[in-house]
């Protein structure tokens, strides 16, 4: 946050969300009407992230915009299929390995029938 006021309020703000006297979707609407008005808010390129990763931290799940959540979802379900297919692979090498084992043990029985 280059906005040095912006800063400043959201401290305050924030203080008030955690003491309860001020619910945190206002504290969210504020900070984008201050942004929107603002000349040095309006050229940080940075800001728009970091208002929506304090969105993120400070409202709960069910009162994240729509367009948010659905972004955290196809995220999410990217990450699992990554670690989907990563599990698959390190099944392949357990079962290559098993394979090899049970080659060993078919060797040692036709050794004991010599």
């Amino acid at each position: 946050m280059q906005c040095k006021r912006l800063l400043n309020l959201t401290k305050k703000w924030y203080l008030s969300v955690k003491d309860e006297t001020m619910a945190p979707a206002r504290m969210i609407t504020f900070m984008v009407l201050h942004s929107e008005s603002c000349p040095v808010c309006q050229q940080d390129p940075d800001l728009k992230d970091e208002i929506a990763k304090i969105t993120e931290m400070i409202l709960p799940e069910s009162k994240i915009p729509k367009a948010v959540r659905q972004q955290q979802q196809e995220e999410e379900a990217a990450e699992e299929e990554e670690n989907a297919s990563a599990s698959e692979n390190e099944d392949e090498d357990k079962v290559s390995d098993d394979d090899s084992d049970e080659k060993e043990i078919f060797l040692d029985d036709d050794e004991d029938e010599d």
